[in-house]
């Protein structure tokens, strides 16, 4: 019976664990904001005449770190989510930019990420992409919640910097003070930095199983690369 409940645990983790994509990472292309996005805002100060400057989406990248817990958290696997569909805009001189996320273009398990991030172990396809489809449909809920939002603020200058980001993400909104590195010219802007977080402080359950023998961390990894290039008019 022990034998038999550890491998239905180890399946189900693998396939409902709280972050993952398919295996292989579609096109970048860009992705029309929601509709709540402030692009107008920026819009009307390049018509003015400031800097602004827009994400390019195929030189930026979000990266999400999960880990298993749990005293069998050896059945199971950590994950990497990642998106590589960043889009949004950035004005310099005030300071201030917003970006948006759409989760519903995540991945996960990408082969060169699980190498960065270090984990031992490998999902199958299979369990990828159910791990995915639950991770969409049951977790974040993006029927309801296809979007993360970040609103920017205090990223002036060059080199280290605490930058103010207002997430939204599955219907909360928290404030985080983010460690960073700003690098900035005329022509491109770039902004990295990393954090962790809760899900518990957006509202998202942490999977779990056996009352919690195995389980997905509350605490989870961000780390992030952002480029942007000046807005053509």
């Amino acid at each position: 019976m022990r034998l038999l409940l550890a491998a239905i645990a180890a399946s189900v983790l693998a396939g409902c664990a709280l972050f993952a994509p398919e295996p292989a990472r579609p096109p970048t292309a860009p992705v029309a904001p929601p509709a709540e996005f402030p692009e107008a805002y920026y819009r009307q100060a390049a018509a003015q005449g400031k800097p602004v400057f827009r994400v390019d989406p195929a030189a930026s990248l979000v990266v999400i770190e999960v880990r298993r817990s749990g005293s069998l958290s050896r059945l199971g696997h950590d994950h990497v989510v990642a998106s590589h569909h960043v889009g949004g805009y950035v004005a310099p001189e005030e300071g201030r930019g917003d970006l948006y996320v759409p989760l519903t273009h995540l991945t996960v398990d990408e082969e060169k990420l699980r190498a960065e991030a270090g984990f031992d172990t490998q999902p199958t396809e299979s369990d990828i992409a159910g791990t995915r489809a639950n991770m969409l449909e049951k977790v974040l809920e993006t029927g309801k919640f296809p979007f993360a939002l970040m609103r920017v603020s205090g990223a002036r200058g060059k080199g280290g910097a605490d930058i103010s980001v207002a997430l939204t993400l599955h219907g909360e909104t928290r404030t985080l003070k983010v460690p960073a590195e700003v690098t900035a010219d005329g022509k491109q802007i770039s902004v990295s930095g990393k954090l962790s977080l809760n899900q518990t402080d957006f509202g998202i359950t942490p999977f779990s199983l056996f009352g919690g023998a195995l389980a997905v961390r509350d605490a989870v990894d961000v780390r992030f690369s952002i480029h942007a290039v000046p807005l053509a008019q």
